[in-house]
């Protein structure tokens, strides 16, 4: 009595695309739907959870959920799942996560509270050289007052 033995067919899963074509994917979902004040950050060096964010804005609850939508069906174009969507039930803020790459989508006032642009964009610039040596006291305003100083004695 012989059985045959049964072949499992199995194929190499797709690789994920590069981070530059998922990031032109991500923009180019955004824009499609019509996001206002997009940027896209490097945070490579910064974090090790992703290379870019992409913080966009949406007009209504509605319209950052419809964004958000939006990006979850342009990468699913390129066979990449999003590891998770969070926020989408009050829709002031929901976060797609597609590994390399994630998405912020927030409502103005959200994004304005939040300021994540200024959180991971902190030392990027470097500061000018002006405004160090005033917020050190050695400014214009620190020299008048040692000549008011010096005329006093």
């Amino acid at each position: 009595m012989t059985s045959q033995a049964q072949v499992i067919k199995t194929s190499l899963p797709t690789p994920p695309p590069s981070v530059d074509v998922l990031l032109s994917t991500v923009l180019e979902a955004v824009a499609e739907i019509k996001a206002v004040d997009v940027v896209d950050i490097d945070v490579r060096g910064k974090t090790s959870v992703c290379d870019f964010m992409v913080i966009a804005s949406g007009t209504s609850t509605r319209h950052v959920k419809s964004i958000a939508d939006e990006v979850v069906k342009f990468a699913k174009r390129l066979d990449c799942q999003p590891l998770g969507v969070e926020g989408e039930r009050e829709a002031e803020w929901v976060l797609v996560d597609l590994g390399d790459v994630v998405v912020h989508v927030m409502l103005p006032r959200v994004r304005e509270f939040y300021a994540l642009e200024r959180l991971w964009t902190v030392g990027d610039q470097p500061p000018d050289a002006g405004e160090a040596s005033r917020s050190f006291g050695h400014g214009d305003d620190a020299d008048e007052a040692d000549a008011t100083t010096r005329d006093a004695d």
